[in-house]
């Protein structure tokens, strides 16, 4: 392989800003908006039948989406370097197309076997929106909507059905706006807003990302030990939360992010909470510390090999709001943020009908607009 622009190549980095940003006074030419896709982030290196995916710490995922090199293979330009995102969609029982992070995860298997059958079972789809290289020439010191052009021009052909995609851009903030709010119904993620004037810099943030944000009352369960905790000095890692549902506590996520001071006393206020585990909600889950149904707390999964994911059961007596982004089937999709206590609500009354529910929306439509 012999590119203008080659690996290892750090992507081109977002700040999270509260809105759709007024273009005004922030770049000469304006900002470039396009969705933000929930998948993993991905720089394409091609030349002829050469073909090496890049994920954003520059490790390689070549081998995990063998459909995808073919599709590179067949429906990019003959040398490039772009830069995009892997996901993987699913129909609904609506016939409507969604994002699944999920599954997408799942694509991540050691065994070469389990590579090719969920290749074919749950095939991956790359959508492009950025341009580093095309032919001999390196577009990295080129502004974007220079870079924009002429990824137009290169992936002009492509259309819906994939499995290689052109992002949609917009240069109007009210469209912006409005993708926010309709485009989560697919699964995405939020918007991502690129200064037209500024070059392709590699782990820099220089773009802006717009995410969705909510609370939510949850229950505290139980909490893990941070790695650097010991005997003499404990502290709290994370926090275990759930949400009621048919009248069982069900593990909705984790939050964390803690001063390590923070940490100290979060550990002493909890003790007087502390009970056996055959006493606590999710006692009946002893059974499955190897295997994973359902992502219980406590078991283990593909991504969290070799990690101790033993946790300390408290009475489900408190309550504390949580900030979160995103669901993804009944979890929060990222860790959630620590708000304050709130002693006022019964942990019974905190289910899942205080979540917001986004509209549903066809992932063909953000593909196709």
């Amino acid at each position: 392989m012999d590119l203008p622009v080659m690996p290892p190549v750090q992507p081109m980095l977002a700040k999270a800003v509260k809105g759709v940003p007024d273009p005004a006074g922030l770049d000469e030419r304006g900002l470039s908006f396009e969705p933000k896709w929930d998948g993993f982030r991905c720089l394409v290196f091609k030349d002829g039948d050469e073909v090496e995916l890049a994920s954003r710490n520059t490790k390689p995922l070549t081998r995990y989406f063998p459909e995808l090199v073919a599709a590179a293979r067949e429906q990019l330009p003959e040398r490039c370097v772009l830069d995009g995102e892997i996901f993987v969609a699913m129909d609904r029982r609506d016939g409507k197309g969604r994002l699944e992070f999920e599954v997408l995860q799942e694509r991540i298997h050691p065994a070469a076997s389990r590579i090719s059958l969920l290749a074919e079972q749950t095939p991956a789809s790359f959508v492009a929106f950025d341009l580093l290289a095309l032919g001999d020439e390196s577009y990295v010191d080129r502004p974007f909507h220079e870079r924009r052009a002429a990824l137009e021009s290169a992936l002009g052909h492509l259309d819906a059905s994939g499995p290689c995609h052109l992002t949609r851009t917009s240069t109007d903030p009210a469209v912006a706006e409005e993708w926010f709010h309709v485009f989560e119904g697919a699964g995405l993620d939020g918007v991502i807003a690129k200064p037209m004037s500024a070059p392709y810099s590699p782990g820099a943030r220089t773009m802006l990302k717009i995410k969705h944000e909510r609370t939510a009352d949850v229950v505290l369960a139980g909490y893990r030990e941070h790695k650097t905790s010991t005997p003499e000095a404990p502290l709290i890692g994370s926090l275990l939360l759930g949400l009621y549902d048919g009248g069982e506590l069900q593990h909705v996520g984790v939050s964390a992010s803690f001063t390590a001071a923070r940490r100290a006393e979060l550990w002493t206020e909890l003790q007087e909470l502390v009970v056996p585990i055959e006493e606590h909600p999710w006692g009946r889950w002893q059974e499955f510390l190897i295997a994973n149904p359902g992502r219980q707390p406590g078991t283990q999964s593909r991504w969290s090999q070799g990690k101790d994911l033993s946790f300390t059961p408290l009475r489900p007596e408190r309550v504390l709001e949580v900030k979160y982004d995103a669901m993804e089937g009944r979890r929060f999709r990222h860790t959630a943020h620590f708000k304050r206590w709130r002693p006022d609500r019964d942990p019974e009354s905190c289910g899942y009908d205080q979540l917001e529910q986004p509209v549903r929306y066809d992932l063909a439509d953000v593909l196709g607009g």
